[in-house]
C-alpha cells in the first residue's frame, strides 16, 4: 500500500556505510534501474499500441509486480518515488490553474463536487446496508468510491486537448472538491472505527487546515511573486528549478502538518507559483521530473494487484468493476445536470471520472489499519477493491470514449434540446494561444529586439519566448504576448501555438540554446519555417542539419534578412545607420538649420533604461549628438531629460516608419 512519504528509506540507503564502501552497487540501485527500464519500455509499447502512457505504467506494474514476474521485489523504494510523483503532478496542475480560474468555477467545485461526493457516499452506503454490511464499513466503502483519479483524468484531457473545454473545467472542479474532501474523510475514518477524537477534534483539525490554506493563499498574492522575480532575474535554470521545488515541497510539508494531504498541499503550492508571471517557466522546468515520478506512482499502483486473486475471484472482480463504474457515472452525470449543464457534457464527464482515485489507496490503507475494509469483507474486500480500481484506471480512456459517444447520440437523436459542448482547444490560457499566422521570436537579444520593432511597426502579429524578466517586461509594455521560460523545452514551445504560426525566428545569442530550440521545434513541427542566426560557419552547418529552414549569418543584417524571409517590406531607413533632418525639417525653426548628420548610439533600445533594468516605450534620437533615449510615454523620459541637461534642441523619432522631428524650445513638430 502507499504510505506517507518514506523518504527515510532512500536517505538511509544512501547513508549506509555498506552502500558507500561496498564493491557492488548500492542496495536500492537495482530497483531504481528496473523502475526506469520498465517505465521506458511500457511508455514505448503504449505509444505503439495507441494507449495513454499512464495505462502502460499501470499494466507494467502489474506484470513486473510480485504476483506476476516478480521483477520489482522492493515496493518501498517505488512507493517513496510514487508519493513524490503525486505531489509533482498536483503541483503542475496547480500551476496551470490559478486563483482567478479557481474562483470562476467555485460553483462547480462546491455544488457539483459536493453533490457528487455526498450522493456517492450515500448511495454506496445504502446499497451495502441492504446486504447487511455494517454502517461503518458501508460509509467507509462510500468514501473510497467517491474519489476519482485526478492524475489519470487530467492526463487524458491533456492528451485529447480538452483541458480547457467545458468538460475539462467541470471535471477539474469536481476533482478539486474530492481532494478537499479527503481531508475530512481522513479525520472521519478513525471515528467510523470507534477511535476518533469526537466532533471537537475534527473541528480543531479543520480549523488548522483552513488556517494553513488561508496562509498559503496570502503568500500567493504577497510574497511568492516577489521571490520568483528575484530568482528569475538570475536567468539561471538551476537556481529557478531548485527554488520551484523548494516551494512545492515546503508548502506540501507545512500543509500536511495541519492534516491536509501532501498532494493537496502541492496543488496549493502550484497556485502560489501560478500567481507569478513565471508560472509557465516553472511548469516547463518541473515537467520532466513530474513525468518521471508520475510513472513511479502508476507503476506502484500496478504492483499492488494480485494477479492470482483476480483469476480465482474473476466474477467478483468484474462485478465490482461494473458496479463501481455505473454507480459513479450515473451520480456524476446527475450532479452536473443539477447545475444546468448540457446532457452531453454531463454524460461525458460522468464516464470520464467513473474510475476510483489514487487517494482511495491511501484512505483504504488507513482504514484497514483501524479494522475497516471495503464492504466489510476483510482481506477479500481489500483485494477486490484494489483489483477493481486498477482495472478501472486502465479502462478510463475507454470509458471516456463511451461517455462522449453516449452524449453525442442523445444530441443527434433530439431527445434533449441543448447546446453542443465547447470546442476543444489546447492551452486556452496560454498568452499566445489566440494568435494565427503569427511569427514567434525565440529569445530577446539585440537581433530579436530589432525584428520585434519592425514587426510591430508593420502590424504583423507576433509573440516572444524569453528567459529574461526584463526582456519580457519590455515586450509586455508594447502589448505583445510573451511567455517566460526555457523555450528549448517542447512543453513551452507548445504554449506558442507554433502549429498555427507562419514562422519561428530563433535569434538567441547563445549558439547552444539556438541549436536546442531548432532541434525541438523541428521534431514537433516538421513543416514549420524556422529562421535562425549563426555567427560562424560551423554553427550555420549545425543549425541546418538540425532543421533550420534559413540561417542568417551577417551580424549587421539579421533583422533585414529576417524581414525578407518573412516576405515583408524592409523599413524605409535603418535606424542604426546615419540619419539627418530633411530639407523641410531644417527650415522648421532657427535651431535646425545647422544640425548635421548623426549616428544613433543605439539602434533598438534605450541604453539608460537597460542599465536601470526598466523597459522603454518609443525611441528618440538627439539630432545634435546622436543620444538615443525613450519618449515621454516612458516613466523615465530619457530623451527629454537629455535635452534638458544638454540644451540640445531637436530630437527625431527612431521608430520604424516614422521620420518626424520635434523642437523643444519652439514646441514644433514636423
Amino acid at each position: 500500500m502507499l504510505r506517507p512519504l518514506p523518504l527515510f528509506l532512500l536517505g538511509s540507503a544512501l547513508a549506509a556505510p555498506e552502500t558507500v564502501h561496498a564493491a557492488g552497487p548500492p542496495v536500492f540501485m537495482s530497483q531504481l534501474t528496473l523502475l526506469l527500464i520498465v517505465a521506458g519500455l511500457s511508455a514505448y509499447l503504449s505509444f505503439r499500441l495507441g494507449l495513454v502512457p499512464i495505462i502502460g505504467f499501470l499494466l507494467a506494474g502489474v506484470i513486473a509486480g510480485p504476483s506476476a514476474l516478480g521483477i520489482i521485489r522492493d515496493p518501498e523504494v517505488i512507493s517513496a518515488a510514487s508519493e513524490i510523483g503525486v505531489m509533482l503532478l498536483l503541483f503542475a496542475i496547480g500551476i496551470e490553474f490559478s486563483l482567478d480560474k479557481l474562483a470562476r468555477i467555485a460553483r462547480m467545485i462546491f455544488l457539483g463536487g459536493g453533490a457528487q461526493v455526498l450522493l456517492t457516499v450515500a448511495a454506496a452506503a445504502a446499497l451495502l446496508r441492504l446486504f447487511g454490511v455494517s454502517l461503518p464499513n458501508a460509509v467507509f466503502t462510500g468514501f473510497l468510491l467517491s474519489l476519482s483519479s485526478t492524475a489519470i483524468v487530467m492526463k487524458i484531457l491533456e492528451g485529447r486537448g480538452g483541458a480547457g473545454s467545458e468538460v475539462g473545467q467541470a471535471s477539474l472542479g469536481i476533482l478539486i472538491f474530492q481532494d478537499l474532501a479527503v481531508v475530512v474523510m481522513v479525520l472521519l475514518v478513525p471515528m467510523l472505527a470507534g477511535q476518533g477524537g469526537g466532533a471537537l477534534g475534527i473541528a480543531v483539525a479543520l480549523g488548522k487546515a483552513v488556517g494553513i490554506v488561508a496562509a498559503v493563499l496570502l503568500l500567493a498574492r504577497r510574497v511568492v511573486p516577489k521571490v520568483l522575480e528575484v530568482v528569475a532575474r538570475t536567468c539561471s535554470q538551476e537556481i529557478f528549478l531548485l527554488t520551484t521545488l523548494a516551494l512545492c515541497f515546503a508548502t506540501a510539508y507545512l500543509t500536511s502538518l495541519a492534516g491536509v494531504s501532501l498532494a493537496l498541499g502541492a496543488f496549493l503550492a502550484g497556485l502560489l507559483v501560478s500567481e507569478s508571471r513565471f508560472g509557465r517557466q516553472a511548469l516547463g522546468e518541473i515537467l520532466p521530473l513530474q513525468i518521471l515520478f508520475s510513472a513511479a506512482f502508476f507503476l506502484s499502483v500496478g504492483l499492488q494487484l494480485d494477479v492470482k486473486f483476480v483469476f480465482t475471484h474473476l466474477p467478483l472482480v468484474l462485478g465490482a468493476v461494473l458496479l463501481f463504474a455505473v454507480l459513479k457515472a450515473l451520480i456524476a452525470t446527475l450532479s452536473v445536470r443539477m447545475l444546468g449543464y448540457a446532457l452531453s457534457t454531463a454524460t461525458a464527464l460522468g464516464w470520464l471520472i467513473a474510475q476510483v482515485g489514487e487517494f482511495s489507496f491511501v484512505l483504504e490503507s488507513s482504514g484497514r489499519a483501524l479494522g475497516l475494509s471495503p464492504a466489510g469483507l476483510g482481506g477479500t474486500g481489500t483485494q477486490t477493491f484494489i483489483a477493481a480500481t486498477v482495472l478501472l484506471m486502465a479502462l478510463t480512456p475507454v470509458m471516456a470514449t463511451i461517455g462522449e459517444r453516449l452524449g453525442g447520440r442523445k444530441v443527434r437523436a433530439g431527445a434533449v434540446p441543448e447546446t453542443p459542448p465547447a470546442p476543444l482547444a489546447p492551452n486556452p490560457d496560454a498568452p499566445l494561444s489566440h494568435l494565427q499566422e503569427h511569427v514567434v521570436l525565440a529569445g530577446f537579444g539585440e537581433h530579436a529586439r530589432r525584428v520585434a520593432k519592425l514587426l510591430h511597426a508593420q502590424a504583423r502579429p507576433f509573440g516572444v519566448l524569453t528567459l529574461s524578466p526584463d526582456g519580457a517586461a519590455q515586450v509586455a509594455s508594447h502589448d505583445v504576448p510573451v511567455v517566460i521560460g526555457d523555450y528549448s523545452r517542447p512543453a513551452l514551445l507548445g504554449e506558442a501555438a507554433l502549429g498555427r504560426a507562419s514562422a519561428l525566428l530563433v535569434l538567441d545569442d547563445a549558439p547552444e540554446m539556438a541549436a536546442r530550440v531548432v532541434s525541438a521545434a523541428r521534431l514537433l513541427y516538421p513543416d514549420l519555417p524556422i529562421v535562425a542566426h549563426a555567427s560562424e560557419a560551423e554553427e550555420r552547418g549545425n543549425l541546418e542539419k538540425l532543421g533550420a529552414s534559413t540561417v542568417l549569418t551577417s551580424p549587421d543584417a539579421v533583422a533585414l534578412g529576417a524581414m525578407r524571409v518573412l516576405g515583408m517590406a524592409p523599413p524605409a531607413e535603418d535606424a542604426g545607420a546615419e540619419i539627418s533632418l530633411s530639407a523641410e525639417q531644417r527650415g522648421m525653426c532657427s535651431h535646425a538649420h545647422s544640425l548635421s548628420v548623426v549616428r544613433p548610439t543605439s539602434a533598438d533600445t534605450c541604453p539608460e533604461c537597460v542599465a536601470l533594468g526598466d523597459s522603454w516605450v518609443h525611441l528618440r534620437v538627439c539630432m545634435t549628438c546622436g543620444h538615443t533615449g525613450c519618449c515621454d510615454s516612458s516613466k523615465n523620459k530619457h530623451a527629454s531629460a537629455h535635452a534638458a541637461a544638454s540644451g540640445h534642441p531637436i530630437i527625431r523619432s527612431l521608430e520604424p516608419g516614422e521620420s518626424w522631428a520635434y523642437c523643444y524650445p519652439d514646441a514644433l513638430t514636423k
